[in-house]
């Protein structure tokens, strides 16, 4: 038994690695094509862009592993079936629930792995990531021209060019911009720009500068010029580092969600105290509406009860509107604090949710896998990346919409994240029935084309 748990391990692995680095590749591709601008004209050394595209590796790795192990499962269980393994092992005696146990341990293991690289590393490599990301586009500010759209990063100037040749600017416009004394426009034909340690310096030929005094509309100058040199100070020509404890919920460890969301419940908790001390001083129960339109009935029938009962006078009732007003005004800023504090609270579950959900999954691939891999009978790439694409692709179009309903409050963040779980376990099991009992899951009956055709074939005979 210890043979064949080694043999089907190596027929998983060997797989699992091929496939892991093809996928890794054509993300990992996909990213570099959409990210290759932010390097270009950054005079950026190869250390650093190295280190941006690691950090990057991160959710991409997390993302590939799952698929990786549906498409491992189906080539090896589908070569096993292939090459009739799977017949030989079942005459030996040895059921299906036993060929695949050691399967389903390696997708245990990859699991757990991916659990905790989920909930520890990963949100340190998007929050690096993000970092260096911002560090590197505020790098040389002055070389994020491009022809047609206001570049507006600049101190104290706004640019704007019509083309770009090599290094030569055309049509070059430039507008002061903050609150001074004068408002000066400067164009030009064409321009150069160039970079030292602390500034960056544009040199502008053929051109005009045109000033006018905000104070006096009638001090205006035009300038005419063959050559002017600007001289624009920016701190950020050297790649500077920064530090933040700023983080968003993908860039948060497991003990970071748990800290932010008890930080929320306390703010909820103080926001619902608010809320029953407001009830008290017009003097209703203290119990907290769960709704604005709960406690406004509320509110309403309390005012109509207390306008109705003779004992009180119409300055009575006149002061109590009053204290109602104020109250009602203190209620709608409370409920939608307690609005946001709920949707940012929903963010953080369905984060934290996701840190297990998609590593479990990897399981339930083994087992869709494995079950697939037994009834198409092919082991090769081509077959199973095919099925594996599709699966996946279902897969991740229900966690998304799962994910953006619990973001919204529709769903609960556990059955937003694990309704794709559930399903994907539901199909699952189905396979594995059917496979563990070598029944075909679907049956489909051809013959009753025949029997129709042979009906069709009658009727027209003549009678």
């Amino acid at each position: 038994m210890r043979l064949l748990t080694r043999y089907i391990l190596k027929q998983l692995f060997m797989p699992f690695i091929f496939s892991l680095l093809i996928i890794v590749f054509v993300l990992f591709t996909q990213f570099l094509l959409r990210a290759i601008d932010r390097f270009i004209g950054k005079g950026l050394d190869i250390g650093t862009i190295f280190e941006y595209l690691f950090l990057n590796l991160g959710w991409i790795s997390a993302l590939a592993v799952p698929m990786a192990v549906l498409v491992a499962a189906l080539m090896a269980f589908g070569q096993f079936s292939e090459d009739n393994e799977i017949t030989a092992m079942r005459s030996s005696g040895i059921s299906f629930t036993t060929i695949i146990l050691p399967a389903l341990t390696m997708g245990l293991l990859i699991s757990i792995t991916l659990i905790l690289f989920n909930a520890f590393i990963m949100p340190e490599m998007n929050f690096k990531a993000r970092m260096l990301s911002g560090d590197i586009y505020r790098k040389r500010p002055g070389l994020n021209i491009e022809p047609g759209y206001f570049m507006d990063n600049l101190p104290d100037y706004s640019m704007i060019i019509r083309d770009k040749e090599d290094e030569t600017l055309k049509d070059v416009r430039i507008f002061s911009k903050g609150i001074n004394k004068s408002q000066t426009s400067i164009h030009s034909k064409t321009g150069e720009l160039s970079t030292i340690d602390d500034a960056i310096i544009l040199d502008l030929y053929d051109g005009e500068i045109h000033e006018l005094d905000l104070n006096d509309y009638g001090n205006y100058r035009r300038i005419e010029f063959e050559k002017h040199k600007i001289t624009i100070p920016a701190d950020d020509l050297f790649l500077n580092r920064r530090d933040t404890t700023s983080r968003s919920d993908r860039e948060m460890t497991i003990p970071m969600i748990l800290a932010k969301r008890s930080n929320i419940d306390d703010r909820i908790n103080i926001v619902n105290g608010r809320i029953g001390r407001a009830f008290l001083r017009t003097g209703m129960d203290s119990l907290v509406p769960p709704s604005l339109e709960a406690s406004q009935l509320i509110i309403k029938k309390e005012i109509e009860r207390f306008s109705s009962d003779p004992i009180n006078s119409v300055d009575d009732i006149y002061r109590k509107e009053k204290d109602v007003d104020i109250v009602k005004r203190q209620l709608r800023n409370e409920y939608n604090l307690l609005r946001s504090y709920s949707k940012s609270s929903n963010k953080y579950n369905v984060e934290l949710h996701k840190k297990f959900s998609l590593p479990v999954a990897s399981i339930l691939f083994i087992m869709t896998g494995a079950s697939l891999g037994v009834l198409f009978r092919k082991g090769g790439f081509t077959i199973a990346t095919g099925l594996s694409f599709g699966f996946f692709l279902i897969y991740y179009i229900l966690m998304i919409g799962g994910e953006d309903l619990a973001d919204r409050g529709i769903l609960t963040p556990m059955v937003g994240v694990w309704s794709p779980n559930a399903i994907l376990l539901i199909i699952a099991t189905y396979l594995m029935l059917h496979t563990v009992r070598e029944q075909p899951p679907l049956r489909f009956d051809f013959n009753f084309l025949k029997r129709f055709k042979k009906k069709k074939d009658e009727s027209k005979k003549p009678n």
